[in-house]
């Protein structure tokens, strides 16, 4: 359903407007497991499509966490063979 149908609907009053604003929301999202960011109400980072739920940190967590990522790589390097995985869904 693309943004005119959900409109066209709840002019007819067959949805009500939360529903409508619920599809109108899903509509802008980017396709499911593509990575995005939005800032929080708070006004921090939130990252979409990692997991169920964002991940949500504030700009200088996220710049503590960017600086670890070399360790963070050797880390995984180090333990791969310990990690479990998760199959790619298709």
């Amino acid at each position: 359903m693309n943004k005119e149908e959900i409109l066209a609907q709840l002019a007819a009053g067959s949805l009500d407007v939360q529903e409508a604003s619920r599809l109108l929301a899903e509509l802008e999202q980017p396709n499911r497991g593509t990575l995005y960011c939005k800032v929080s109400p708070k006004g921090a980072i939130s990252l979409y499509g990692l997991q169920r739920m964002p991940v949500t940190l504030y700009v200088e967590q996220w710049d503590r966490l960017l600086g670890f990522a070399d360790e963070l790589r050797k880390f995984m390097k180090d333990h791969d063979t310990e990690f479990k995985r998760k199959e790619p869904k298709a």
